[in-house]
Order: structure tokens, then sequence, then C-alpha cells
């Protein structure tokens, strides 16, 4: 048995136990929120005997959702294991599937056949995407809800673009339904990396719809040059083997779809008696906490956060804090203090056009466009740097819990965020 197998075990063990005096913290999911919490509150009290920090997640390798675009077209990413960013915290990993919680319980049932106990709960099941709301999606469509499925499309693409057997390079059309940052990523890298095939955008908006006039404009004009075709203001109603179909009863010819349109989330938090939102989502109070259930924080995609311009989305940028803050509020209550309200501001909406290019769109705390932005290889440079900064910041949390603390708090636009 290795060593990560019997920790995990130890875990498991020692959370089955209530009642023994240690206050069970157990947080389910690592991704960048989750991860956020873990390393935080391990760092602040994983080491107190009185405390035991368990993180759960069916991966022993965390991923990397910033870059799956790049895994989806055969790049070589880092390897991270989840332990690994855990030493040092005092932090246990626990490797499976959450297949149940019981908010009554205070028990979360792992793999169908392990049970773990906790004194406070902190749920980031995070978003993947809706393989059910069209028809045809799960049968015959790509996803990138993890770093296997964005390998699994790499090997697609590999085979689609490689040599015919005359020698003559590959061909085929590629399709990549959503025009959202992930699906304009998604094309440009696809694009760049195979040459040889057609893809395909398709969208109800316009790509960069979000942004300035002039970085949208930037933005549409590099998918133009890497020669993807994009048509906006279409839906697709089914995926077919071969094509999709659109409203109207349109087919566009189609050797893979990746599709990118529309998320959902774990549907564990209601079937747990947690109240949620008409997406699933967890709804919370100023501090991160459950409305129906306060031992209960929700982070990242798995909550509904509202700020004073509205509801938050999903993104590292704001994932990140979240996780943060509920490990900052956990260490207030072990202390006998309310947590504080969480307010958090967007800065910046970066996007990869390829390796060597990309738009930086800078925000207004409630995510509307300023007129600045980046372009070119410095918007790239700063993308990268975007993408590969949580590892220098688990790092520094490591060793300055405090360190992590620190983001944009938006100011006026969220002073007045109030939950309901």
């Amino acid at each position: 048995m290795s060593a990560q197998s019997k920790s995990g075990r130890r875990a498991d063990a020692a959370g089955a136990d209530s009642g023994d005096g240690i206050h069970h913290v157990l947080i389910l999911g690592a991704g960048y929120a989750g991860m956020s919490a873990a390393v935080q509150l391990g760092a602040r009290v994983g080491r107190r005997p009185d405390v035991r920090v368990t993180l759960v997640n069916a991966q022993e390798r965390f991923t990397e959702r910033l870059r799956l675009h790049m895994t989806a077209t055969g790049q070589q990413l880092a390897e991270l294991s989840i332990p690994e960013l855990l030493e040092g915290t005092g932090a246990r990993f626990v490797r499976g599937w959450v297949t149940a919680v019981d908010a009554g319980a205070r028990t979360v049932r792992i793999d169908d056949d392990r049970v773990l106990h906790y004194d406070t709960l902190v749920y980031g099941l995070g978003s993947v995407a809706d393989l059910a709301r069209v028809p045809g999606v799960e049968e015959h469509a790509y996803t990138l809800n993890s770093a296997e499925d964005a390998a699994v499309l790499a090997d697609r693409l590999d085979r689609l673009a490689g040599a015919d057997a005359d020698g003559s390079s590959g061909s085929g059309t590629v399709v990549v339904v959503g025009s959202g940052l992930t699906g304009v990523e998604s094309a440009a890298e696809i694009a760049e990396r195979h040459p040889g095939l057609d893809v395909v955008l398709l969208g109800r908006q316009e790509p960069g719809a979000s942004m300035t006039p002039k970085a949208g404009a930037y933005l549409r004009a590099a998918l133009g040059r890497l020669g993807v075709a994009v048509r906006s203001a279409v839906e697709v109603v089914e995926v077919l083997p071969g094509a999709v179909e659109l409203a109207g009863g349109e087919r566009v010819r189609a050797d893979a779809v990746l599709w990118t349109s529309g998320t959902r989330v774990s549907p564990l938090a209601a079937a747990a008696g947690l109240a949620v939102d008409e997406r699933g989502r967890v709804l919370t109070d100023a501090a991160l906490r459950s409305l129906s259930h306060p031992q209960v924080y929700a982070v990242g995609d798995a909550a509904a956060i509202r700020q004073g311009y509205g509801v938050m989305h999903g993104t590292c940028q704001g994932g990140m804090p979240t996780g943060v803050h509920a490990a900052v509020s956990i260490v207030r209550t072990l202390k006998g203090k309310e947590p504080r309200p969480f307010r958090f501001g967007y800065y910046h909406t970066p996007v990869s056009l390829g390796r060597n290019d990309a738009v930086v769109q800078f925000t207004r705390p409630d995510d509307s466009p300023r007129r600045i932005h980046l372009t070119g290889r410095t918007a790239a440079r700063y993308k990268e740097a975007v993408s590969a900064a949580p590892w220098p910041t688990y790092g520094r949390m490591k060793k300055m819990p405090a360190s992590g603390a620190v983001w944009p708090r938006g100011g006026r636009f969220t002073r007045s965020g109030v939950q309901r």
C-alpha cells in the first residue's frame, strides 16, 4: 500500500468518528477554490491537535482548468499532485468520488463504501459541461471537463490531422460549440496547432461580445487570421454522428464536436437538502455559509454568491478568494468570532488566442469592460502569468497564510452586497 493510500485510510478512520474531541473540517473538491481553502486552512490550523482538515477529490492530480484547451491539442502540462501541493500544511487528502452528502447527519459518502463525518463542510464541487440540455451531446461531443477528457479530444484531433495513406496531410472539420471564453480559446488553439483542419466556432453571441468594441474586434480578427470560421446568432439543437443541427434545420458537417456551451453543477447539494438556486448552486449568506445549513460553506462555481452587482460567475480569479475567505471564516469561528462578509470585484478577462497572441480586457469590479486592454505578445505573456499564478500563490500561503487574503474587494460595487 502506498503512503498516500495509508494517509487516506487514516483520514477516513478519523473522519468517521464523531464526538472524538476533534473539530473535523471536510473540503469537497480540489479545484481552484477547494485547493485554496485546503491550503489556507491547513496552513493556519492543520497542525492543531483539536482540528483535522481533510480534502476530498476524485483525482490525485490537480486539473488545470485554465489550460485544458492546451491539453486538448496535445501539449504537455506539468503533473501537479494534490498531496504534494498540501505538503507542510497538515491538511490530509482522501481520493474518492463524493456520492452523497447527508447535511442532517453531517456525513459524506465516498465511493458508496466510505463515510466521513464533518463538523464544518466546505462544499466546492464545481461545474462541468451540461451534457443533458441538448440531445446527442453526451453521445457524440467532446468536453473539457477533465484532463482525461481533453486528452481524448487531443487523440481524435491528432488522428484527423495525421497524414493520409498517400502521404498527404490529413483534413477534417472541428466544430466548437459555444462562443464564450472557453470556446474562443479552444478554437484558436486547435486552429493554430492543426492548421490543416477546418475549425468552425458556433455560438449565440459574437465572440468578444463582453469586451470593448476595439478589444472584441481584435479578438475576432485574430480568429480570422488563424482560419477559424465564426458563426454567431446560431443555436445548436442536436449533435449527430458527423454533424450538428442548428435551429431552423441546417446541418453543419463535423468530424469532431467540442461542447463548451453551458454548464451544470453537481446535484448533490440539492439532494442533501441545502438551499440552492434554480441552477443548483448553494445559496449563501454574506460569509459564504449555506442559508439553510450554516455549518456548510460553499465556494467557487458551487455557490450562488451575491454581491452588490449581482451573483458572481465562476472564474479562477473569483474562485480562489472564496476558498480563502471560507478558510479564514472557519478559523474565526473556531476562535469564537463571527466571520466577516465576503466582498470581491473583478479586474480582468484574459483570453488566449494560441500561444503567442491574446487579449486582456481590464474590467470594473462588476465585470463590465474598462477602456484599457492589452493585445498581442504582451497580452499572451500576461495570460500565461495568470494561468501559472495559483502554484506560487499556494506556496506563499503555506509560509504566509495572510498573503492569500489579498484581492480586490470591489469598492462601491460590492459595499451594498447583502446576501439574500
